[in-house]
């Protein structure tokens, strides 16, 4: 009996679309647990395939984040629609900063994508640019409503933003997950004309050292070397 070459092709092809998933599936589990440094063999070996393949299949770095961070990306879009169709502006930029800052401390991958500046995703500049619209407008409504101050600019509450999100992860380790909803109201407060109470509780002075000791860089632990 002869196997044409179709046939044969067409597990192959198969075998491939399956690698690509299980990549991608590791990849999420890495990235979320140790952020987009963590070594790429161990993401390999997660998937159960050989560094060969994932190279195949993800020729950078840059390559594989795109395609295992893609959906959180538009998750953060869809958030931001959201919020630009609220009933007022300070009821759309408290849900939409809820839901980026549930997934800042919840995925250390899509922080670091989020909080510092990475090139050759593309799907993380039509995020970017959706996000800083998102907030020009619901602020230019804010100020227009009286709910928002009118000196404060896109620019200042973004760069507010991406300093606190960046320390997220250090916070929700030192202290519980739920930890980062305070700074964040505290951040909100400083937009309004008026403040409103803080919720959840103050860092003890132990509490605020253990944060500092775990902000940084989001790197994967160093493995112990085998001897």
């Amino acid at each position: 009996m002869t196997v044409s070459a179709g046939d044969a092709t067409a597990p192959q092809r198969r075998d491939a679309r399956r690698n690509r998933q299980l990549l991608v599936e590791a990849g999420h589990k890495v990235f979320t647990e140790q952020g987009l440094q963590a070594p790429l063999d161990v993401i390999a070996r997660r998937a159960g395939v050989g560094n060969a393949t994932l190279y195949r299949h993800f020729p950078t770095r840059a390559a594989l984040v795109d395609a295992v961070l893609g959906d959180q990306l538009t998750g953060t879009t869809e958030a931001g629609e959201r919020a630009r169709a609220a009933p007022d502006a300070w009821t759309g930029l408290n849900d939409y900063l809820q839901a980026v800052f549930g997934t800042l401390a919840a995925d250390r991958g899509t922080n670091d994508l989020m909080t510092t500046h990475v090139e050759g995703i593309e799907a993380l500049d039509a995020v970017r640019a959706h996000n800083q619209e998102t907030m020009e407008l619901l602020l230019e409504r804010g100020r227009e409503e009286g709910a928002i101050r009118a000196d404060v600019t896109t620019e200042d509450v973004l760069f507010a933003l991406a300093a606190l999100g960046r320390a997220v992860p250090a916070l929700t380790t030192a202290t519980t997950p739920d930890a980062w909803h305070r700074p964040l109201a505290l951040l909100l407060d400083g937009l309004r004309p008026a403040p409103a109470p803080l919720p959840g509780l103050a860092l003890t002075t132990a509490q605020l050292t253990d944060v500092l000791r775990h902000t940084g860089p989001h790197r994967a632990p160093v493995r112990p070397r085998v001897t």
